[in-house]
C-alpha cells in the first residue's frame, strides 16, 4: 500500500498538499450557516472519507462527520486563521473520530482478521451480529470531483481508502492510527500533525514509525490502484465481465481459473472464509456455484476497487433480489481476494441457513449499506 510505507510515499500536489490541496489559504470568517455551508461543501467528501479510514464504518463516518461539522459551526466564529480552513477541519475531524474510537468496545475488522480459514469442507458458519465488520465504501462518497481533485488527487483518494489500507489501520492504536493517515494520507508535516493531535513532534514521529511497520506487514506490496493501472481500462472490463459470466453460468473452472493460488473468500457477517483457490473451489462447488441459484450481477466501485451487487433468483418473485456486494481484490490478471458483503438476514438459528443465504430474508440494514448506498436497484430482471 504506497500510502503507508516510506519507500513509497503519496506524491504531493503542486500546492504542497495531498492531491493538489493548499494547506495554508487563507479562509474567510463565516457565521451564517449558508457561508458556512459554501466554505465546508467542497471539503465533505474527503473529510468523510478521512472519518471512515480512522473509523472503519461508513455509517460511524456519517455520525463523525456530522459531529465534526456541527463542532465547527459552533466554534467558526473562534476560528481564527491560523492555519487554512482545511486544516481546521481536519483537526476537528480526527479528534472527534479518537473521541469515538475510545468509547467503542470493539474494532472494525474483514473475517480473515477475526479467526482462522475454514477447512475446505467445513460449510458457511454463524455471523457475528455485532458491528464489528468493516463496511464497503462507495468512491462516489470521495467527492473526486471537486475542481482540486485533479488525476493524482482522484489516484490517491482512492488509494487510501483501500479495503486491505483500511483494515489494516483499524489493528492500529488510536494514536497511531491518527498519526499515520495525517502524515502519509494526508501529507502533513510531522509538527502540523502535533498540533492537530496537541502532542510533541517526538511522539508523531514515534507513532507514525510503529504504524508503518505494522501496516506493512498487513497490505499488499502493490496497491490496488498501482495493479488497475498496470491492467488498464479494457483490462478491467475484460477481467470483470469474465468473472461475472463465470458466476451467472456457475462455471467453476472459470471461475477458479481466476483466482491466484492463495487467493481468500470471505462473506461478512460471516465469520466464515476460505484460503487457497482448491478451498475456494470445494466450497463453491458445494454451495455458491452448485447450480442450485442463479446470479445476476452488476458492477460498481467500492473502496477505490471494482465491486459487482450480486442478485439471487427468488422464486416467489420472479426476479434477482440483492444478496451480496463483492469487492474484488486483484493481482496482476488475477483476483487475489474476494469479500462479499451479505445483505441477507442473520437471525437464523439453524447453521443449515446459512449455508442456504440466498434463499434467507432481506437484511434491511445491510441492504441499505451495501446496496442502497452504491444507488444498486432493489431488483434485476
Amino acid at each position: 500500500m504506497q500510502s503507508a510505507c516510506p519507500t513509497r510515499r503519496p506524491r504531493r500536489g503542486p500546492a504542497g498538499g495531498r492531491g493538489g490541496y493548499p494547506r495554508h489559504v487563507e479562509t474567510p470568517r463565516a457565521t451564517a450557516t449558508g457561508d458556512f455551508e459554501e466554505h465546508i461543501a467542497p471539503l465533505r467528501g474527503e473529510l468523510h472519507a478521512h472519518c471512515y479510514r480512522m473509523l472503519g464504518s461508513v455509517h460511524d463516518a456519517d455520525e463523525a462527520l456530522q459531529e465534526t461539522l456541527l463542532r465547527a459551526w459552533r466554534g467558526m466564529d473562534s476560528f481564527e486563521r491560523r492555519s487554512s480552513l482545511r486544516t481546521w477541519l481536519y483537526t476537528i475531524a480526527t479528534n472527534t473520530c479518537l473521541t469515538q474510537i475510545e468509547s467503542s468496545t470493539r474494532r472494525r475488522v474483514l473475517p480473515v482478521d477475526f479467526g482462522p480459514a475454514a477447512e475446505a469442507h467445513d460449510p458457511p458458519g454463524a455471523p457475528v451480529v455485532e458491528n464489528v465488520w468493516i463496511e464497503p465504501y462507495p468512491d462516489d462518497r470521495l467527492g473526486l470531483g471537486g475542481e482540486a481533485a485533479g488525476p493524482a488527487a482522484r489516484y490517491e483518494q482512492r488509494e487510501g481508502v483501500e479495503l486491505a489500507f483500511v483494515a489494516a489501520l483499524q489493528h492500529l492504536p488510536a494514536n497511531q492510527r491518527a498519526a499515520l493517515i495525517l502524515r502519509e494520507v494526508l501529507s502533513y508535516s510531522a509538527s502540523e500533525a502535533a498540533a492537530m493531535l496537541d502532542t510533541s513532534v517526538a511522539s508523531v514521529n514515534s507513532a507514525l514509525q510503529r504504524a508503518r511497520a505494522a501496516v506493512e506487514q498487513r497490505v499488499p506490496d502493490q496497491s490496488q490502484q498501482a495493479a488497475l493501472q498496470a491492467l488498464g481500462d479494457k483490462g478491467l472490463e475484460e477481467l470483470v465481465a469474465r468473472y461475472v459470466t463465470a458466476w451467472e453460468r456457475c462455471d467453476i473452472p472459470a471461475f477458479t481459473a481466476m483466482l491466484v493460488e492463495d487467493a481468500t473468500f470471505a462473506m461478512p457477517p460471516l465469520t466464515t472464509w476460505y484460503r487457497g483457490r482448491d478451498a475456494i473451489e470445494t466450497w463453491a462447488r458445494a454451495y455458491s456455484l452448485s447450480g442450485e441459484w442463479r446470479w445476476r450481477a452488476l458492477p460498481v466501485r467500492a473502496n477505490g476497487q471494482p465491486a459487482l451487487g450480486f442478485y439471487a433468483w427468488d422464486e416467489e418473485q420472479q426476479t434477482h433480489l440483492p444478496f451480496a456486494l463483492n469487492v474484488l481484490t486483484l493481482r496482476g490478471e488475477k483476483v487475489s481476494a474476494v469479500t462479499a458483503f451479505i445483505v441477507r438476514a442473520t437471525d437464523e438459528p439453524d447453521g443449515e441457513a446459512y449455508a442456504r443465504f440466498p434463499e434467507q430474508p432481506m437484511d434491511a440494514g445491510r441492504l441499505g449499506g451495501a446496496f442502497g448506498r452504491f444507488g444498486l436497484p432493489e431488483r434485476v430482471d
